[in-house]
């Protein structure tokens, strides 16, 4: 049965709030739009909060595309207490005294300085990794262990914003590669600075190139729906991080058949955004003094600016 065409095609970045996991967040969406075609790119925790970029229509094709190889977190770090899934929602399976030396803000910004750089890190149990087609997650709840391998990360930037005594906890600001778990890294500290550690909140703050300013919430899209993706729309291209070459008229037939185009000045191997009137067209590639076609949207990706 043939697919109904969708409504329109849009890239949209959403603030995801507590509570809800980013599922649920699609689910939000298609309802205020009025759109079956709907997806997301980089899974939050139903805990964290922040950046979520969500596909509509045929955008959902450039959420594979989408590198989003660096991604920001504001954390706040709870010292004392190791946890089953290395945050608050998880129960307690270990607890240690805090020395006071670890409350001190200079201590404390030493010790998230010293974060940053390349790190073999293990995932949580209860994380989306697979394992055999598993999900670790889903061992977790069955109360299995999954033999999870370490994957190399990197944490770019760490910067300490405070300390809490009375609560013992630290709020931190994390630039980190993509597939860094946060709730690892706390999990990972507290044990060795010997006190034991887990994540009491988290937000995304940025996604490669979409940030907080970007987002708009659920309740706003239910409100407003349509209207408002329109309005709030992200550049694809931009949010992708190609180069941007705009059709000519005459150009557009060939390359909504498929047919080579002349290449001009784009360097051989290098993937390009073709845009016409607004829109993404397309992702093409330079072979030789051509372009070759690797995506076509037939209707056309709203929002390039």
């Amino acid at each position: 049965m043939a697919r109904r065409p969708s409504a329109f095609s849009a890239l949209i970045a959403v603030d995801k709030p507590a509570g809800c996991t980013s599922h649920d967040v699609v689910s939000r969406v298609r309802r205020a739009v009025g759109e079956k075609r709907v997806g997301h790119a980089g899974t939050l925790d139903p805990a964290a909060t922040g950046v979520l970029v969500v596909g509509i229509g045929q955008a959902t094709k450039l959420l594979g595309l989408l590198t989003l190889d660096r991604k920001g977190y504001r954390a706040t770090f709870q010292l004392g207490a190791e946890t089953t899934t290395d945050d608050a929602e998880g129960e307690v399976t270990l607890t240690a005294a805090v020395p006071d030396e670890l409350l001190d803000p200079e201590r404390a910004a030493r010790e998230v300085a010293r974060l940053v750089g390349e790190h073999d890190q293990v995932p949580p149990s209860f994380s989306a990794v697979s394992v055999g087609g598993r999900r670790a997650y889903d061992a977790a709840r069955a109360g299995e262990e999954l033999e999870l391998a370490a994957r190399r990360v990197r944490i770019y930037a760490a910067e300490l914003r405070g300390v809490d005594r009375e609560a013992r906890t630290w709020e931190l600001d994390l630039d980190v590669s993509k597939g860094t778990y946060v709730r690892s890294v706390a999990r990972d500290l507290g044990r060795d600075l010997g006190c034991r550690a887990h994540v009491r909140a988290l937000e995304r703050t940025f996604a490669g190139p979409v940030t907080l300013a970007d987002c708009v919430s659920l309740d706003e899209l239910d409100a407003r729906g349509a209207e408002l993706v329109h309005e709030r729309c992200l550049d694809p291209v931009a949010t992708l991080g190609l180069a941007r070459r705009e059709l000519a008229l005459e150009e557009v037939a060939d390359v909504m058949c498929g047919r080579r185009i002349d290449a001009g000045d784009v360097p051989r191997g290098r993937r390009v955004a073709l845009t016409f009137g607004g829109g993404l067209a397309g992702i093409w590639r330079c072979d030789g003094r051509h372009l070759v076609c690797e995506s076509n949207f037939p209707q056309a990706i709203e929002g390039v600016r």
